[in-house]
């Protein structure tokens, strides 16, 4: 069975987080179950003080309706509030993301909550059977509420990955901050990424050949041709580099701001009191030096 998700990264390549099997799953509900069956011991346990006395029909109906409202209402506010995590999830290091890698929404989140009460475990699943003889069946461990909301349950914490990583090239960093990729296709950018790969194995007339058609592809899509000076590969790195960091933010959130001091905030610096000893007299002038050599190109190929 694949270990790896179909999920498409800012490279279009498989997501380098392997999704979430039946095992690990399974546990991370089990303590969403004692979660709710928690919250549901207080739900019973408020209403035997304050409805002792009331119709038992009345009481049945509150209980009925908090059964749903907890088991159903637990997860999707949660996925919603934690961007595809619920307690469990949490512990054991998995989340909820859409089929296209982003983070799920309200939407998602109850599609997956309504599917596993009627249909995955309560009320149709014969306490998880068919969650589980899904999940089994499936390529990707999901289960009926996965395939209606279109998520997918990926591992986060995972070891480092060895697949190729495109490095952002520095002198390109500011320039592709400001492109607009929403029109960037999966497979040129796969096309792309391949290329970068394996460019060194190819000849050099027919690397540079297929590196300029891919790169006035990608320019004629997202309408940003290549920079002046800027190497074919430097481009495609650039934009490769910025769509991944793009998509990694979009599914886990962005990075966490560094603590900058107020602005008001001027240290003093401390200066000693020193006497200026005298200045020597000034040297006889030098022959001019000779020119300094031409400056290296900014841009260093990838290994």
């Amino acid at each position: 069975m694949n270990e790896e998700s179909d999920l498409v990264t800012g490279e279009a390549v498989v997501l380098e987080l392997p999704v979430a099997r039946l095992a690990t799953r399974g546990l991370a509900m089990m303590l969403d179950v004692l979660v709710q069956g928690a919250v549901l011991f207080i739900l019973f346990l408020v209403l035997a003080f304050t409805m002792s006395g009331a119709d038992g029909s009345l009481v049945l109906t509150i209980i009925l309706v908090g059964f749903v409202l907890v088991m159903v209402g637990y997860p999707v506010l949660m996925e919603t509030l934690t961007r595809g995590r619920s307690l469990g999830k949490m512990a054991l290091g998995l989340r909820v993301v859409r089929a296209d890698g982003g983070p799920i929404r309200f939407r998602q989140a109850l599609a997956r909550g309504l599917g596993g009460f009627f249909v995955d475990f309560w009320a149709l699943g014969l306490l998880g059977a068919v969650a589980v003889v899904v999940s089994m069946i499936s390529r990707d461990g999901k289960r009926v509420g996965d395939y209606l909301a279109g998520t997918v349950v990926i591992r986060e914490r995972v070891g480092v990955s060895e697949s190729v990583t495109i490095p952002m090239p520095p002198p390109l960093a500011h320039w592709a901050s400001q492109l607009d990729l929403t029109g960037l296709p999966n497979g040129l950018a796969l096309a792309a990424r391949d290329y970068l790969s394996r460019m060194h194995q190819l000849r050099p007339d027919a690397a540079n050949s297929l590196g300029y058609g891919l790169a006035q592809q990608i320019g004629q899509a997202i309408g940003a041709p290549m920079p002046p000076g800027a190497p074919v590969w430097a481009y495609l790195a650039a934009v490769l580099a910025e769509r991944r960091a793009r998509d990694q933010a979009r599914v886990f959130g962005p990075p966490p701001q560094s603590y900058a001091p107020p602005q008001s905030y001027q240290p003093q610096s401390y200066q000693p009191q020193v006497s200026v000893p005298p200045q020597p007299p000034s040297p006889a002038p030098q022959p001019p030096a000779p020119p300094p050599p031409p400056a290296e190109s900014p841009f260093t190929p990838p290994s």
